[in-house]
């Protein structure tokens, strides 16, 4: 069991999202960086899909019941049980009675922290991911608040072994680390590599040259569904209208003010902006640690370099996996 004594900004729980139910108004949502919720899953011994916790910019104050085993990833968050500073990217063991405090993010403006077992939240329409809007999924169709208590499922059996090491040796943390960032082809730091869209031919010559050329700024009107990037206009070679069309997380648009729509996974399922561009699979994960004023440019890549990063960063997980069915601590 787990206590929320401090829920922090908009902490939720998530897993990988609601897939198969867009055509009725449903989104997928699910954690923004879904690389991270599996790899920090996989760390503790859950399965990737396992109910976990997403925090943002402050995160929570968490009080343990029973003995857990707990990884965390994302942003420069410094959580701590008393003056011990936890560390990230590795499975942690939190005794009986114990507060994890996560405090303010440094840099970055996101995290995800996994319990072994995972969090025992009911399946809404196949997923346990929070989706306030409609007010389903996670803990009560909404964020975590103060006093609210989360239950957990059985041990699995890797982490059951993990933990057992741990307080058998009487350490806090396996020697071993699991770094999301490391696997695949990582992008040039402060870029998005991103394809041009479905319209792109219709933008002006000067519109796809300032594009690619322009260091654009995250706003503060940027939330699940889409972050928001100010920066010049991008005109159209002439005027038309579109007809609202199917979009996918990474998804660029345009709305006619020209400011930019990087969709993410709380987005819609059709949008009626022109759709510039869209970002690779693999850096949709910057987009959720941008904050207010961080500056992010794009660079073009082609379809086939897309994929190729993806299996990339796929063949590097799974080799990940196996190496961590032989590890015990």
């Amino acid at each position: 069991m787990i206590t929320v004594i401090k829920s922090g900004l908009l902490t939720t729980v998530q897993d990988l999202g609601r897939p198969g139910y867009q055509q009725f108004g449903i989104v997928v949502g699910g954690a923004l960086d879904a690389f991270a919720a599996r790899t920090v899953n996989t760390i503790v011994g859950n399965d990737e899909n396992a109910a976990l916790i997403e925090i943002a910019q402050t995160g929570p104050d968490l009080l343990f019941t029973h003995d857990a085993l707990v990884a965390w990833t994302g942003g420069h968050f410094y959580p701590r049980v008393g003056s011990e500073i936890l560390p990230k990217d590795r499975a942690v063991r939190i005794a009986a009675g114990e507060v994890v405090s996560f405090g303010f993010t440094k840099s970055g403006l996101r995290a995800w922290i996994a319990v072994a077992g995972g969090i025992d939240v009911p399946l809404v329409l196949g997923s346990r991911s929070t989706y306030r809007r409609a007010g389903i999924g996670g803990h009560k169709g909404r964020p975590l608040v103060s006093d609210d208590k989360l239950k957990l499922n059985a041990l699995p059996e890797r982490g059951a072994k993990v933990l057992a090491a741990l307080r058998s040796a009487g350490r806090r943390a396996t020697t071993w680390s699991v770094r999301p960032d490391t696997m695949g082809e990582a992008a040039p730091l402060g870029t998005l590599r991103a394809m041009r869209g479905p319209e792109w031919e219709w933008f002006s010559t000067e519109a796809k040259k300032v594009f690619f050329e322009t260091e654009w700024e995250a706003t503060r009107e940027g939330d699940r569904m889409g972050l928001r990037l100010d920066g010049p206009p991008l005109p159209l070679a002439k005027p038309r209208e579109m007809i609202s069309s199917a979009v996918n997380s990474g998804v660029v648009q345009v709305p006619a003010a020209g400011s930019l729509i990087v969709l993410l996974p709380s987005r819609q399922s059709i949008g009626g902006y022109p759709r510039i561009a869209a970002v690779a699979a693999v850096d949709l994960r910057a987009c959720a640690q941008l904050k207010p004023g961080d500056k992010i440019r794009f660079e073009e890549i082609t379809l086939a370099k897309a994929h190729a990063l993806s299996l990339a960063r796929e063949r590097d997980f799974a080799r990940v996996c196996m190496g961590l069915a032989r590890i015990n601590d």
